[in-house]
């Protein structure tokens, strides 16, 4: 499958409507994690990791209005050319819309989103960052519910629901996210 949608747009999109240099780092390791897992699972590397990317580009712009986060930015994405499995995966990384899970991409980005937040969270506290960070020390904070506890554990685990057990996919954000460790600053 061709796709319309490409990540130099994404970038540029992403670069006007998001101020916060966290949230673009945010953006960039759930990318990552979704590029590693679409070669895992033997999916679209390029559809899985731009799902990851755009998924969030709307954050600013609704401000803290949670109805209208994913809705505008699966408007965004459809105007830089996503299809429409990468558009309802977008609506549905948000539960606020109803909108059920169906596909491995929308379960994945479900999944992904959440895990960045986790890894980058026990990496900040670690002198060595994404360097030395370990499977077996994120599962450690994966167990203490008040290290970074905005991470919804439950969410995280239902990795389950596309084939990988949390330590397999915990691993797998690891690496993926030390891969861009300059990008992300860690």
């Amino acid at each position: 499958m061709t796709l319309k949608i490409n990540r130099e747009k994404v970038l540029d999109s992403i670069y006007t409507n998001v101020q916060d240099r966290n949230m673009i780092k945010h953006m960039l390791a759930v990318e990552a994690i979704m590029r590693a897992l679409a070669r895992r699972l033997g999916e679209n590397e390029e559809e899985w990791g731009l799902t990851g990317l755009v998924h969030d580009i709307d954050v600013e712009l609704v401000k803290d209005d949670m109805v209208a986060h994913g809705r505008l930015g699966a408007d965004i994405a459809r105007e830089l050319g996503a299809s429409e499995e990468m558009i309802h995966a977008i609506l549905c990384h948000n539960e606020v819309h109803g909108v059920p899970r169906e596909s491995r991409l929308d379960k994945a980005l479900y999944c992904a989103d959440p895990l960045s937040g986790l890894i980058t969270a026990a990496a900040l506290v670690r002198p060595e960052k994404l360097t030395g960070l370990t499977t077996r020390s994120v599962m450690k904070r994966f167990r203490e519910k008040s290290f970074a506890a905005g991470v919804n554990r439950e969410q995280v685990a239902e990795c389950r629901e596309i084939g990988l057990e949390l330590e397999e996919f915990i691993g797998l954000g690891i690496e993926a996210m030390q891969g861009i460790s300059s990008d992300l600053e860690l």
